[in-house]
């Protein structure tokens, strides 16, 4: 073979191999403070510890785009969505909102609206896919140091309240439901599970949920 023939037919194989690389996967993250990771290094958050996560298992991901902010509840996520999401669109989304509401002793009938709303923009930034959209049960923050002397059980029963409207609507508007309140409840007062505010999660408890959540977006994916 010529060299010129084989040089070609180099460039031409080598192009192909490119192609088939597959694109890599647009990842949104929405929801409140327990989304930004406060008190903790923004590569330990659990959207960039996801992100690590799924890369380990050879699945091309980019840097989460973030519509989050400290202190959000559900109105205010709405008004950050419709202001920064604009027109683009994502292949998987997890939603993480509630505890602020619970927190403020807001309405849960308001919640509920406000959910519902939050989870149909979400299927839309989904590209109308709503098995990828991602949502995460709300964690008792009642079990934290930051909670002594406070009624735990009422917090508990509350958080319950809440994660029982969201899993409701998750599952109507038929997207995926993981619940990470178990795993809150399991490290307790734990302070190698919080931050130095001894509220809000530590790597370690994100690295916690990342686990649990990471085996359901593969295996959405893989379907």
């Amino acid at each position: 073979m010529k060299p010129a023939v084989l040089i070609s037919c180099l460039l031409l194989f080598a192009g192909t191999l490119f192609a088939q690389q597959p694109d890599s996967l647009r990842y949104l993250a929405l929801g409140d403070s327990y989304t930004v990771g406060r008190g903790v290094a923004q590569s330990q958050s659990f959207p960039y510890q996801l992100v690590a996560k799924l890369r380990q298992k050879n699945i091309p991901v980019t840097n989460p785009v973030l519509i989050a902010q400290n202190g959000w509840r559900t109105d205010e996520l709405l008004i950050g969505i419709n202001e920064q999401a604009h027109n683009a669109r994502y292949n998987f989304i997890t939603l993480l909102i509630g505890v602020n509401n619970q927190y403020q002793h807001k309405d849960t009938a308001i919640y509920r609206s406000e959910f519902k709303r939050i989870i149909t923009k979400a299927i839309d930034l989904a590209g109308g896919n709503n098995k990828h959209v991602f949502v995460l049960s709300v964690p008792d923050w009642g079990v934290t140091p930051f909670a002594n002397g406070r009624n735990r059980d009422k917090i508990a029963a509350e958080i319950d309240g809440y994660n029982a409207i969201n899993k409701q609507i998750t599952q109507e508007a038929g997207a995926t439901y993981v619940a990470i309140t178990d795993l809150t409840r399991d490290a307790g007062d734990d302070k190698a599970f919080v931050t130095t505010d001894n509220l809000h999660p530590s790597p370690k408890m994100y690295g916690w949920w990342v686990d649990r959540l990471s085996k359901a977006i593969v295996k959405t994916l893989k379907n």
